[in-house]
């Protein structure tokens, strides 16, 4: 056995020789955040080695510059330690300074939830639904609660909201901590198919959901003992996840949910930190991967109420969609990837201080950028990412294939040719400093564009539309409020016959999930309209592979 010391955090653990950092650490509870699941493709596992004990370690410089290997930094998924090792972390603040929306289009509603309360003979009877599940003593009418919480792929959003009033009270937000092991729901799929990965994502996620609950509480005075309902919205797979359910069927085919939604499961089966009779209500499903947070989104946009033809598009790790026409609804989903999250790009990183998240190109062809906390530009998040390719596309710097122009290129600019660069050898343009979007990067935007176009093109076909005949888009999340029309249309990834027709309606899974909480009607309304819509399974259309690869283009 050898010893590996996270310096760090104090910790050693006793390991084989021949262990990595990245399963040493997990194997002792240290967080090394590995969004790739230790694939080797983020190359956000970056931790440090003492230089006296590089020899002891067995490592890839793939993905490493010069400088990095010099100061001893090695990926902690690909480093074998053949003898004993300090570790040293490098510290990321990001996460502490996450910019994520709360607030989505949503529309008035009775007051009506399923939680209700009447005062007799000094006593206060609570009920959920016909059911009494308990009593308090004297008059607490007034004190009543739910909580509604939007669980990303990437992020946690959890709100107070008094039910009698339909007031919210707080709202706090969050990483969701399962993305520091596996980014994308495929993954998480994955180690959650046995019982110990199983175990170790839900707790996860409903101890930073308690986290959320108890800050919330603390913040207002509301009373963890008077919050009754709570509402999970999100995909499906974190839905199985945040309710102790095996998404192994999720998996695999026919694709088919344990859990189907539509039902409560008791908060004290789940550990939550709120009244011990109270309930969790889990939204419908539409498939194994159109969640509960589109069921919220369509509720919440009053999708099926919607004029002509209208596109409600959920942009992030997954791309969720739902076509209406004509008061008939179909939805599909596509692996869009981590890229829209700033992970697997070169100086990506998540939306927090320092990211870049504007971009853009003036007449003259000087570069003009915005960071989150306007703080010196330390990485690219996803809606930057986006606006550099739109912006690059439309100025020749990136051709239509996603191939970089040559720095001698005369077609270009003296001030744009400047910034044509090279990084470990391959073709790159400088953003500011040392951020710098690489060939690889534009890659990993195509790829995740090209799943997004062509799920729309096809939910497009399920309905007889053409982009032309589209009258209304709506592009929802927490990800997506941040877009420009200008840049979606610019790489690509929507039609340019949507130019005009797109709205930003923000984070629709939260204020839908709010609309279920104060009324029960909603959720009746929701259920019966879930069975109709039509499931476009993508993987069923032979021309898929040829429409996928022809929207990897500009």
């Amino acid at each position: 056995m050898i010893q590996i010391h996270f310096t760090s955090e104090g910790v050693t653990a006793k390991v084989p020789k021949g262990t990595t950092i990245l399963e040493a650490a997990r194997g002792t509870n240290v967080l090394i955040e590995s969004p790739c699941n230790a694939a080797g493709t983020c190359g956000k596992c970056k931790v440090k080695v003492r230089k006296s004990d590089l020899k002891n370690v067995d490592f890839q410089d793939k993905g490493l510059t010069e400088k990095e290997l010099s100061d001893g930094i090695v990926l902690a998924c690909h480093a074998k330690v053949m003898d004993d090792i300090d570790v040293i972390s490098i510290e990321k603040n990001q996460n502490k300074t996450m910019k994520i929306i709360s607030k989505g289009q949503s529309f008035d509603v009775e007051l009506d939830g399923y939680i209700k309360k009447r005062v007799q003979d000094g006593v206060t009877k609570v009920f959920a639904g016909k059911n009494l599940i308990c009593e308090e003593s004297g008059n607490t009418i007034n004190e009543t609660f739910g909580i509604v919480v939007d669980i990303g792929t990437t992020t946690l959003v959890a709100s107070i909201v008094h039910l009698d009033s339909a007031k919210e009270l707080i709202s706090r937000s969050t990483l969701n901590p399962q993305s520091l092991v596996a980014q994308d729901v495929l993954s998480r799929i994955k180690i959650a198919s046995d019982e110990q990965g199983l175990e170790k994502m839900y707790t996860s996620i409903i101890q930073e959901i308690n986290g959320l609950i108890d800050e919330m509480c603390e913040n207002t005075g509301v009373s963890q003992n008077n919050i009754y309902e709570v509402v999970f919205s999100g995909n499906t797979t974190m839905i199985h996840l945040a309710a102790n359910v095996n998404p192994y069927s999720l998996g695999q085919y026919p694709y088919t949910p344990e859990l189907k939604g539509g039902c409560h499961i008791p908060a004290e089966k789940l550990g939550l930190h709120v009244s011990p009779y109270g309930l969790v209500y889990f939204p419908p499903i539409i498939s194994a991967y159109v969640g509960p947070d589109i069921t919220s989104g369509v509720l919440a946009s009053r999708l099926q109420y919607e004029n002509g033809v209208t596109l409600f598009v959920d942009i992030g790790t997954n791309g969720e969609m739902v076509i209406c026409s004509a008061g008939e609804l179909s939805a599909t989903s596509t692996a869009a990837g981590p890229a829209f999250e700033g992970m697997n790009i070169t100086c990506g990183m998540r939306a927090a201080n320092g990211a870049v998240e504007y971009f853009e190109i003036t007449d003259h062809d000087e570069v003009e950028i915005g960071t989150i906390g306007d703080a010196e530009a330390v990485g690219i998040c996803g809606s930057g990412l986006l606006d550099i390719v739109g912006e690059l596309v439309d100025h020749g710097v990136i051709d239509k294939k996603g191939k970089f122009a040559k720095p001698d290129n005369e077609s270009l600019s003296d001030a744009l040719r400047s910034r044509i660069t090279s990084y470990n050898g391959k073709p790159a343009f400088m953003i500011s400093g040392s951020v710098v979007i690489t060939q690889k990067d534009i890659r990993q935007v195509q790829l995740a564009k090209g799943a997004v176009r062509a799920g729309v093109e096809f939910l497009m076909i399920s309905r007889n539309v053409n982009a032309l005949g589209v009258d209304k888009v709506l592009i929802a999340g927490s990800f997506g409020y941040h877009l420009r029309e200008k840049s979606l249309i610019n790489i690509g990834l929507l039609p340019r016959d949507f130019e005009g027709k797109i709205n930003f309606v923000g984070n629709t899974s939260q204020s839908g999930g709010t609309a279920f909480l104060l009324n029960k009607a909603c959720r009746e309304e929701m259920e019966s309209l879930v069975k109709k819509i039509q499931v476009v399974e993508l993987s069923n259309f032979k021309d898929f592979d040829k429409i996928f690869v022809e929207n990897l283009t500009f």
